[in-house]
């Protein structure tokens, strides 16, 4: 059933980054970060097309060297700091729609959430299109450890320590209600849902377990300096 279904792997990859400049092609294990990316992608048994979008001629030379399509650039305006991605993939999706060329479902992958194990990417499309629950989308997750809602604090108007959420009793972490945060391996939807929603977190949204050592995200040199660590020592789960 699942080659039935046409899937676009989409790789969103704007060329400003002030946290961490040029990261979508900064060098991670000898390769430009975005590369990782694509070439998971092309790993997948389902992905009929691997596109990268982007603002940035680099990022695109880097990206068709490794063997993404780069069928458009993506407008200045869609890539703002304050642009919101969804703009970027609904962009992507008119375009191809104006060529006449439809996708059933869509795969968003974020560069700078290198750290995807081997089949996360076909195992995300085979929850959602197994679902008997008419799911709609798929977005990994990894459970909040540390830095769970409930001991986070804020600072009130008087720069004293508060809660940041009003719990009653004091907890100890193991007894804490378990959390999720989404992070970049995966966000999948039927394309008419996202769509229709302009989001990934539609009402029938399902979650894709990631492990803890994929709990990262690339946004500061620190972030990049822990995801190379681990994926020297996870390498062989990796690729």
């Amino acid at each position: 059933m699942y080659k039935e279904k046409t899937i676009l792997a989409l790789i969103p990859a704007r060329g400003g980054s002030k946290g961490l400049p040029r990261k979508n092609i900064r060098p991670l294990l000898g390769k430009p970060l975005i590369a990782w990316t694509i070439e998971q992608a092309k790993a997948g048994k389902y992905i009929d097309r691997v596109v990268v979008s982007t603002d940035d001629e680099e990022i695109a030379e880097v990206a068709k060297k490794y063997g993404a399509e780069v069928p458009f650039m993506r407008p200045k305006e869609l890539a703002r700091d304050d642009s919101p991605t969804i703009d970027a993939v609904l962009h992507a999706l008119e375009f191809f729609s104006e060529k006449g060329e439809k996708f059933d479902l869509l795969a968003l992958l974020e560069p700078t959430s290198p750290l995807r194990k081997r089949g996360d990417i076909d195992r995300g499309i085979e929850i959602l299109l197994n679902s008997k629950r008419k799911a709609t989308a798929v977005v990994s997750v990894g459970k909040v450890t540390l830095e769970h809602p409930t001991i986070m604090k804020k600072i009130d108007s008087e720069g004293f320590l508060i809660p940041f959420i009003e719990a009653k009793g004091i907890y100890q972490r193991q007894q804490l209600e378990d959390v999720y945060f989404p992070y970049g391996v995966l966000y999948l939807s039927f394309t008419e849902a996202v769509r229709k929603y302009r989001t990934f977190y539609q009402p029938k949204t399902l979650p894709l377990f990631i492990e803890r050592w994929q709990n990262y995200e690339i946004d500061d040199y620190y972030d990049l300096l822990c995801t190379e660590a681990i994926l020297k020592e996870k390498i062989s789960e990796v690729l």
